[in-house]
Formats: structure tokens, sequence, C-alpha cells
């Protein structure tokens, strides 16, 4: 691997070599069958993507950018449109490559193109570090800033500016020379480190093999879709058989069997690597002047400092422990009824604490999730979480027919407005071997204005919900259902964006999740429900009765369930802001040392390694704490809707017009203003969470 690491960092020298001495670089043609060869707006043939292609794209990527860069550094007459402007320009051109061999190493089938995906999206990351951090690109840009016309800009084209030497700034171009090619190595190595990580864990496919009698509890259609020729069941142990697994398995054995094999998905391999990961992204925040990683990351967020995100999460903490630890104690009641041990006052095991609280949920409360799946199959709940955007956002859905995508099932939709094709999105639904493991929005490009015209934003739908089998049709559970309403939220803020340059695209990372978290809420409205929530067999609405059922349990877990959102959030802020060299964290230790802190359950299994599976800590460092952030602010945009109608279409234009379609184009904080005729407050969430 060292020599893998040092070929790495030469290529990404010489990018910022070439990008610095204006040297000629005379760019690679793309023949004209490489699938990535196309006109504006026109969709890729994906199903036509071989490693070469990818490999053959990305260098023509590389070589036209440096090209255009060197032009730009050497432009005498500058102006807005030929630096700021074309710096743009060209850095949207290199984020869609990017993304292209990123997501391909996600997705596809083949391994050759995955392995082209991993290095071209490594490379095209070290050109992007070579671009933010070359000098004589930044003095050409200062130059022009500094300028009469420079000083005198505004609107989007002075958020432009800003934004793009404030990233400049963030991106060591003011360090030293030894400083920055410090800089560079770190950056290219963690890239490497991460890809590594994410490899290991999406081909960590191991099974847990069962009898007959131990698959007692397990849902019949689950079952049956793991059934061996010989008897007993192997089930894939992945995200999408956790839940019927964990809350469903009568025996504790297999309970306990299966969430240590779930949590030590990838471990072989990680844990040295996370390790790694932790002690590099350190030494990249002590580089640009920070105490910590956290503190260099959250410096261009919401929250700004790891001081106020600390608060944040110990305040919510403090304010959830009595509800949580009622919780626990009602989880004790249920289980010691089960096994008539009334004065048990033992703690949860971990692998018990979901089969109880789903135990709780059938008797009290008369909520069946497994029972209550048939009632939401896919393609019906795809259709009503469709109509509902389309209604509020002034689009239309255009399915496909036979579009070239990158793997079976896959499906493809153009979003139009009246007769304007505004984006196109990707849905790839359900697991495969050797495909990431989780759920992600994600998009191809972000959109913005060329010299050919406006292009559209291209995203997908990454998904890993319950498979169908012969006799029956994907049926989600409630959870899965809300976060299909989640996850193709992020994909209207893809579609959504309507602005002149791609640098100003996306909203702050803190703020990300509350534009999909919002329309969770839609689902707690029976009017809503009953649209698409209909049996798979019969065609029967969802009852109201178990409607109500589920509304009286809404928040019968809130404590624990903010108590575990926490915890996730103090893990990633701990091993991101608490790291140094003189004490290294123990990873393993760290899990316990935050429950024992919490003092509400232990959740740490010994000799488990979630931190091994956990793809944000790896991809999405110092971010946790923003799926509660963000919540805070998607509470109260509900209000809106709330006040004048979940499917008000004059409310739904106001919230695409001023919220999904603005990125950083204006301050997040004025937009949200304007969106509600005041500023914005947590009262929403707090009474959301009912908490005691």
């Amino acid at each position: 691997m060292r020599f893998k690491t040092l070929l790495f960092y030469s290529i990404a020298l010489s990018v910022s070599i070439a990008c610095s001495n204006h040297t000629e670089v005379k760019p690679s043609a793309m023949s004209a069958e490489n699938p990535f060869n196309v006109a504006l707006n026109e969709p890729i043939a994906y199903a036509e993507v071989k490693a070469n292609h990818l490999k053959e794209y990305v260098q023509y990527t590389m070589d036209h950018a440096v090209k255009e860069l060197n032009a730009l550094k050497g432009t005498d007459k500058i102006n807005f449109e030929n630096t700021f402007g074309r710096y743009d320009a060209i850095l949207n051109q290199v984020d869609i490559a990017k993304n292209n061999a990123f997501n391909l190493f996600w997705v596809s089938p083949d391994s050759l193109v995955r392995a082209a995906g991993n290095q071209g999206n490594q490379t095209l990351d070290s050109l992007k570090k070579a671009m933010t951090s070359d000098k004589v690109l930044f003095n050409k840009l200062q130059s022009f800033a500094a300028s009469e016309d420079g000083k005198t800009l505004s609107g989007l084209k002075k958020r432009l500016m800003d934004v793009v030497i404030h990233n400049f700034e963030r991106s060591g171009v003011n360090l030293s020379a030894k400083q920055l090619e410090q800089y560079k190595r770190l950056s290219a190595e963690i890239n490497q480190l991460s890809s590594r990580f994410t490899s290991n864990m999406n081909t960590a496919n191991d099974v847990l093999v069962l009898s007959e009698e131990q698959a007692t509890g397990l849902p019949d259609n689950f079952r049956d879709q793991y059934r061996l020729d010989n008897g007993g069941y192997e089930i894939p142990v992945m995200n999408s058989t956790n839940g019927p697994v964990m809350e469903n398995a009568e025996s504790g054995a297999v309970r306990k069997a299966y969430m240590t094999k779930f949590l030590n998905r990838g471990a072989d391999g990680n844990l040295s690597i996370l390790d790694s990961l932790i002690s590099k992204r350190y030494q990249l925040g002590q580089l640009m002047g920070y105490d910590s990683y956290a503190a260099y990351k959250l410096a261009n967020h919401m929250a700004k400092t790891p001081e106020r995100v600390w608060e944040f999460l110990d305040g919510l903490v403090e304010a959830s422990r009595d509800k949580a630890q009622k919780e626990v104690r009602a989880l004790k009641m249920i289980r010691n009824s089960k096994h008539h041990t009334p004065h048990d006052d033992s703690p949860i095991n971990p692998w018990d604490i979901s089969y109880y609280q789903n135990l709780l949920l059938k008797t009290t409360y008369k909520v069946d999730h497994e029972n209550m799946r048939h009632y939401f199959p896919m393609e019906r709940c795809l259709q009503g979480v469709f109509d509902i955007y389309q209604i509020l956002l002034g689009y239309t859905f255009k399915p496909v027919e036979n579009a070239s995508v990158w793997a079976e099932g896959v499906q493809m939709c153009e979003v139009y407005e009246g007769n304007t094709l505004k984006g196109r999105f990707y849905l790839d639904l359900f697991p495969r071997p050797h495909k990431e493991t989780w759920f992600y929005g994600k998009y191809f490009s972000k959109g913005g204005q060329t010299a050919n015209g406006y292009e559209i934003p291209q995203a997908m739908l990454l998904s890993n919900f319950t498979k169908p089998t012969d006799t029956q049709p994907s049926l989600l559970s409630f959870k899965e259902l809300e976060i299909l309403f989640h996850e193709f939220g992020h994909i209207m803020t893809f579609m959504a964006y309507e602005g002149a340059y791609f640098t100003l695209a996306e909203p702050e990372e803190d703020f990300t999740e509350a534009t999909s978290q919002i329309f969770e809420n839609w689902l707690g409205n029976y009017d809503i429900l009953r649209l698409f929530a209909k049996h798979y067999e019969t065609g029967e609405v969802f009852p109201k009765s178990l409607y109500d059922n589920l509304q009286r349990a809404n928040t019968v877990f809130s404590g624990l369930s903010l108590q575990r959102l926490l915890r996730f959030a103090k893990y990633d802020m701990s091993i991101y802001d608490r790291y140094t060299p003189e004490q290294p964290l123990n990873t393993d230790q760290l899990w316990q040392d935050i429950d024992t802190d919490m003092g509400v359950l232990d959740r740490y299994v010994e000799g488990t390694h979630k931190q091994a599976n956990w793809i944000h800590i790896n991809t999405y460092p110092v971010y946790s704490y923003s799926y509660i952030w963000s919540r805070v602010y998607a509470q109260d945009m509900f209000t809106q809707f709330e006040k004048n109608g979940l499917l008000d279409p004059e409310t739904g234009r106001r919230y695409r017009t001023l919220i999904l379609a603005n990125g950083t184009q204006n301050d997040i904080h004025k937009a949200l203003e304007a969106f509600f005729g005041r500023p914005s407050n947590n009262k929403a969430y707090i009474e959301s969470l009912e908490l005691e």
C-alpha cells in the first residue's frame, strides 16, 4: 500500500505543478463512442460504461481543466466572467466527472468499473485540491477582486467571488510552500484511506445461518426470502435485514449473534484505517490553524464552533434523560412480564432493546410494524411520494422507459415544469452485492448556467429497501417509508436549485438534512397516508384504527431515540474534536465512556466495532450532530404547511423558491425569515419531542 500512496501523491503533485507553472497541456481526446461524450443535458448511457470509458473520461476532464486553468491564469484583461465565472465552470466539470466516478464506485456491479471509479475519484479529488490551493490562480482571482470592478460587484456575482476566495483560504492557499505540500499529502492520504474504508464495508458480505427453531418469531414473508433448499435459513447481514431480525427473533442468542456480525462488518481492516483517518484529519486541522479537525470543519457551517455543538448536544442529553430513563423502565417491565421475573432490575441487553421496544408497541399500543408492511408496497408508496412532491413543488415526473442504467432494476425519471426539463433522477432502490449499503440522495451534477445553456441537475436515490420476492412486491416498514420520504427530499433539493453558479448550489452542511426531514411529517397525517397506503393484495386502505395506534405510540420512545442520535453525534464529535497524539482515543472504549456519561443505557456489545462500518465518520466526518441540528429548522418550516395546508401549492412554491432553490445564494437565516415572516425558532422541535 505504501507504493500506491506514493504513486497517488505523485499524481496530485504533478497536477499541482501543471496548474501552477502555466504548462501547456494538450488535451486528450474522448472517443465518440464513450458514453460520457454527450451533449448538454443528454443522459449518459450508463449501461454501456466500461472501465476504459471511465478512465478516458477522467483523463479528458483533467487535461481540459488544466488547459482552461492555465488559460485563466494567463489572461491579461481580466473581468468577472473570465476569472470567477470561468473558474466556477471549470470546477463544475471536474466535480461532475468526480461524482460520476465516485457514484459508480458505490453502485456499479462491474468490479473493474468500481476500481476505475475509485481511482478516478481520488485523482479528480487531487485535482480539486490542487486547484483550490494554487497560489498563481488565487492571485489572478484576487487581482480582479481588488480591482475597481471587483470592489463594486454586488448580488450573486459578489457572493460567488466571496465564497470562492473563502474556499481557497480554507484549502491552504495561504500556507507556506512546505505547509502546502503537507496539506496536499494529507488530503490525498485521507481520500485514499476513506476509499479503502468504504470498499471494506461494501465487500463485508457476512451471513447468519439459522435452524427452523432459531428462526422462531421472524416474519413468514421474511423467512421465505432466505429459506435454504435443505432446511434452515441463510440471512445476509445488512441494513435491510437488521430490523426484521432484531425486532422479531424470539431467541436472545440469535439476536446477539446477528448484532455481533452486523456491528463487526469491515472491522478486520477498518479499525486501523479509522485510527489513521482520525490522526491525519487532526494533523490537517492543526495545519490549518485550528485546535481540532472539528473546529476546522465547523468554521464553515451554521454551528461555527465545537463549543456551540457540544453545548447543543449536552443540553439535549440532559433534556431527554428523564424521559429516556422512564422508557427504559417500561422496557424492563415488558421484559419481566414476558419472562415472569417481576423483580428483575438488571440492565437491558443491547441486543434486546429493539425486540422489547417492538414487543411493547405490539402489546400496549397494538402497533405491529411487520403486519403494517402489507399496506406499504413500494410501487404505491413511491407514487404517493411523487404525487405529494409534484403537487407541492409544481413539477411533473416522467419515468423514462428502457433507460440506459448501471444495473438491472434501476429507474430513470425526468423532472418537468410545464414543458421545461428541470432535472433528472435515478432510483436505485434495492441491495445487491458490492453496492453501498446505506441510504442516500447523491447528485451527479448540481446545475448552473453554461455557455451552451442551462445545465440541469442530475441525482440518484441510492437505497437498500426490502427487496421484492417471487410472490410479493417490496413491502416497506413504516420506518423505511419515512426513509423514502426523507431521501427523496434530498433529490428534490437537488432538482429545485435555480442559480447560475455551481459553487452556490448546496446549502450549509448542517442545514442539508432539514429539507429532507421536513417531509417525514407528511406521514403523520391520515388524509395524506390514506392516499397511497393500501394493502398490496386487497387494495384496502390503511385502517384509521392502525393510524390512531401509530399516533398514540409516536413519541413513546422519543427519549431513547434522541439519546441514540446524541450518542452517535457525541462519538463523531469526540474522535474529531478531542483527539490528541499524546492521548490517542481507543475507539472501542469511547462507546462505553459515552454510554456511562449519558447515564441511561449501555448499548456497547463487548467485542464489537460499530465504528468500522459507520459510513458517516468516514465519508461525512463532523456531520452526525446535523441530523438533530437540522431537525430544529425542519420542524419550524413545517409549521407553515400545518397552517396553510399540507398540499397547499402556494406554500409549496414559496418553500421551493425561497429555500430549495436557494443553495447558498442568499444567507440561510434571511431565506428562512422570508419564508416564515419571522426569525426561526426551536419551539416546534421541542414540542415534537414531548419530553417530560
